[in-house]
């Protein structure tokens, strides 16, 4: 009779125990599933962008008011950038309209600088040597050094990661001093800070 009653608990016990462990593979299951989702998010979100990139180059190249060719494209979380040297506003126009038209654009920032055929080349040169000594000055300071630095037309373009607020400010203001610069555009991201 006793080891009947031991069966008989052993049996509940086991009983007992499935829900939990199918609870617990369940919950797995579950943990693994919201995982594969958000890895195909950001594979999509990639995607995406290197397609809104790629459609938006086709469409520039394809209309004759855009020379293509000019205009770099560059996609960011659904955000087109253009930058470049464009002959005339009427074509600046024209990038910023097909680039919205592209369908799942959310955003699009024109850089575009309109430089006149005549006097690019003297820009381009001027705007080489501006990059040249912007970079040099920010190598000075070892956590600027890294900072990507673009000239169109006298305006500087600062990208890429800083570690703090202030010293995303002290390389604009750098940037500002050089010679022949007309603006600083920064775009530099502030680092989150690492929890400990």
């Amino acid at each position: 009779m006793r080891d009947h009653y031991m069966t008989a608990a052993l049996l509940a016990a086991v009983l007992c125990a499935a829900p939990l462990s199918a609870s617990a593979a369940d919950s797995t299951v579950d943990q693994a599933t919201e995982k594969v989702k958000e890895t195909a998010q950001a594979v999509k979100g990639a995607v995406s962008d290197s397609w809104l990139t790629s459609k938006t180059k086709i469409e520039l190249f394809a209309d004759e008011r855009v020379k293509g060719r000019q205009v770099h494209v560059e996609t960011v979380k659904g955000e087109v950038f253009l930058r470049g040297k464009v002959d005339s506003e009427a074509a600046k126009t024209a990038a910023e309209e097909i680039a919205k038209g592209i369908e799942g654009v959310k955003g699009v920032k024109n850089d575009l600088q309109v430089v006149a055929p005549s006097a690019r080349e003297i820009v381009a040169a001027d705007d080489k040597l501006i990059t040249q000594a912007v970079t040099a000055t920010l190598a000075r300071d070892p956590l600027l050094k890294k900072i990507d630095v673009r000239t169109d037309a006298g305006v500087v373009v600062l990208s890429g990661e800083v570690p703090s607020l202030a010293l995303s400010a002290k390389a604009s203001d750098l940037a500002h001093r050089i010679d022949g610069v007309k603006s600083v555009k920064n775009e530099l991201r502030v680092a989150e800070a690492k929890a400990s």
